[in-house]
This record gives C-alpha cells, sequence and structure tokens, in this order.
C-alpha cells in the first residue's frame, strides 16, 4: 500500500483528501452548534458581516455544516462551492483584519464557544482551507 496519489492502493489519494476535509468541516460546524448562541456572541467579535447583519452569526455554522456534508458525499458541488467560497472569504477577510490589521487579542468561535483558542493563524487557515475546497472541487469538475 502506497502514499502516492493515485491508484487503487494509494492510502492517501484524493478521495481520501476530499473526505478528511469533509468531515473536518463537518465536526467544526458540529462544535459551533452545540452552543450556537454562545458562537454567535464570540463570532460577532471579529466576522465583519455578522456585524453588519447580526443573523449570519447563527447562519454560519449551518452553511459550514452543509459545506462539510456535500464535501463528503461529493455531490451538489454546484452549491457547495459558492457557499464555501462565501463563507471561507468573509472568514478570512475578517480574521486578517482582527488579528493582523488591527492587532486585537480575541479568541477565536472555531471549535464553539468554549474554546480558548486565540483568534489568528490557525482561524485564518480554516477560512483558506474552506476556500481551497471549495476551488479543488470545481476544478475536479472541469
Amino acid at each position: 500500500m502506497g502514499w502516492g496519489m493515485g491508484g487503487a492502493g494509494a492510502l492517501l489519494t484524493a478521495h481520501t483528501l476530499q473526505l478528511f476535509l469533509g468531515f473536518a468541516t463537518a465536526l467544526l460546524a458540529l462544535q459551533k452548534l452545540r452552543d450556537i448562541e454562545g458562537f454567535a456572541t464570540g463570532f460577532l467579535g471579529y466576522d465583519l458581516l455578522a456585524q453588519r447583519w447580526v443573523p449570519y452569526a447563527r447562519l454560519y455554522p449551518w452553511a459550514e455544516a452543509l459545506v462539510g456534508l456535500l464535501m463528503v458525499a461529493g455531490a451538489a458541488i454546484w452549491l457547495m462551492a459558492p457557499v464555501a467560497l462565501f463563507i471561507g472569504g468573509i472568514g478570512a477577510i475578517s480574521v486578517f483584519k482582527a488579528v493582523y490589521v488591527d492587532r486585537r487579542e480575541l479568541r477565536c468561535a472555531c471549535v464553539g464557544a468554549q474554546s480558548n483558542v486565540p483568534l489568528g493563524f490557525v482561524s485564518l487557515t480554516e477560512n483558506l482551507v474552506m476556500i481551497g475546497m471549495a476551488v479543488w472541487m470545481v476544478l475536479r469538475m472541469v
């Protein structure tokens, strides 16, 4: 069994990566949904869209769960990709502004309300991975 990116016997394949990223995204969404009000409160502290339209803070975990589940299923890429690009893009811009421009020290709401994870590189990476997932899935369709 190899580690290559192709072949039926390969351990690390494009499909394995798709499943891993999809499950990881869905599990992160599940953490947020465990205490959606707590998540929304933390999210409002840094997300630029949520600060302008508060219902987005409660919609975000559902959108993230949708992205993860569709990624796992490999279905409805026409829906998954734009949602992932939208929430990942807004999230990346928001985190970048809060951490690297405004230099604010905030807790990340990325794994739910009870986390003690500082907002920063990990949060930015989560959003960039979501953007990458969307682009990759669209390219696979083409």
